[in-house]
């Protein structure tokens, strides 16, 4: 019971002429406009901050076409991020998303209220400084920590904390991509809620919530931007068939792959060690391949596009850019190191998630596919078609989760 007595008050009329179920849907608003601002602040920051260090280090510290900033930056970030997590919060972070369902389904859905800052701030401090992982798992983490601590602010039952915090992380996706349905879907598929409609319409409420937050203050532009020029058609089947088969390899290899580089870090019990091998070995891999700066999505717009070309900007590489094969010869070494540096960024110190990246793989496979085939001479396909459906595929693979099994 509130000890406040006005509070006090307020708590007991609610409790006479408001049900729960109606209680929940108000709260859901509130729970969609926090989260919502949370996905705002988070995107913001990490896009102006990135853009700085990619433009100051264009422009004054360049070697042989690559930019030597964004060698250094991801030490800086790492560094920041380590210190941030071991001397302020004094707890492990991670991956975020495990916490939130350790909690669904022994803590009655309890989140402590640190976490209502802890991803964001770590999140932001990896990414911004080039760390090669994905924003959508700690925001995520952060909305569901938001949904938590409202719910018990309001005293809802443990049912209703729960819910609350299916609508926070519902929220945070919806506002970070600004796609009420994304976040509504990740929700059900990742932290694997039931789809009633005691649960759906509050989790859409929210999503919308934080959506119409995001529109509103930054604009109608989206993540992905994404116009079908060329129509899906039949004949393209035996191609898509090859498509999926290689996607779910590339599915395979981005799990074993960043679960043994994450193992390597994992053995070493100084924290020291870890920054300095992985903040050098993520730099180096950066200064050559700067779409693994970051999340690496402004690179899949620059594909979605049909500007491959851009791969190459700020890269030693950049003269090889004409020759035929350069494309796909780089789409494939961007598939093989993009674990490596999502493994590393985290198993170093850094905080991020996997969600952003295995979309990433999934657009480069698809283009690769396409690449590859229209240089054999084989019917032309559309790389961008290509590309969108290697993210879906991919990001099936990676989280096994596809909606049909709910």
């Amino acid at each position: 019971m509130p000890r406040n007595s006005l509070y006090k008050r307020l708590y007991l009329w609610r409790l006479s002429h408001i049900s729960e179920q109606t209680y929940l849907l108000f709260l859901s608003v509130l729970v969609g406009l926090l989260s919502g601002l949370a996905a705002v602040l988070l995107k913001t920051v990490v896009h102006l901050s990135g853009q700085y260090v990619m433009t100051f280090g264009n422009t004054h510290f360049t070697l042989n076409g690559g930019n030597v900033l964004i060698f250094a930056a991801p030490l800086v970030g790492i560094l920041l991020t380590v210190v941030f997590v071991r001397y302020i919060i004094k707890g492990n972070i991670g991956h975020g998303i495990p916490s939130v369902l350790l909690a669904i389904s022994r803590k009655k859905g309890v989140l402590p209220p640190r976490n209502m800052y802890s991803s964001l701030v770590a999140s932001t401090l990896t990414v911004a400084f080039g760390g090669s992982v994905g924003l959508e798992a700690p925001i995520a983490s952060t909305g569901s920590a938001i949904g938590s601590n409202v719910g018990r602010f309001f005293h809802v039952s443990s049912r209703g904390v729960k819910l609350l915090l299916g609508c926070g992380a519902a929220g945070a996706i919806a506002g970070i991509f600004k796609a009420p349905l994304a976040g509504v879907l990740f929700t059900v598929e990742v932290l694997m809620f039931d789809m009633t409609m005691t649960t759906a319409v509050p989790l859409l409420i929210s999503a919308l919530s934080a959506a119409t937050v995001a529109y509103f203050l930054m604009g109608q532009e989206v993540q992905f931007a994404f116009h079908v020029t060329e129509d899906f058609t039949l004949g393209q089947i035996p191609f898509l068939i090859v498509l999926g088969i290689f996607c779910a390899l590339s599915s395979i290899y981005f799990l074993r792959c960043t679960d043994r580089v994450e193992g390597w870090f994992a053995r070493s019990r100084k924290w020291i060690v870890k920054w300095a091998v992985g903040g050098l070995t993520l730099g180096i891999m950066i200064f050559l391949f700067p779409p693994l700066f970051g999340e690496g999505y402004s690179s899949l717009t620059e594909l979605f596009n049909g500007n491959s070309d851009a791969l190459f900007s700020n890269s030693v590489f950049a003269p090889w850019r004409q020759l035929p094969w350069a494309t796909p010869a780089l789409l494939l070494v961007l598939l093989l190191l993009k674990p490596v540096a999502t493994a590393t960024t985290i198993g170093s110190g850094g905080v991020g998630g996997t969600f952003g990246p295995s979309l990433v793989m999934g657009g480069l496979s698809g283009y690769l596919i396409a690449a590859t085939s229209n240089l054999m001479g084989l019917p032309p396909q559309s790389a961008a078609n290509f590309a969108l459906v290697g993210m879906a595929a991919v990001m099936t693979g990676v989280l096994h989760g596809s909606l049909p099994h709910r």
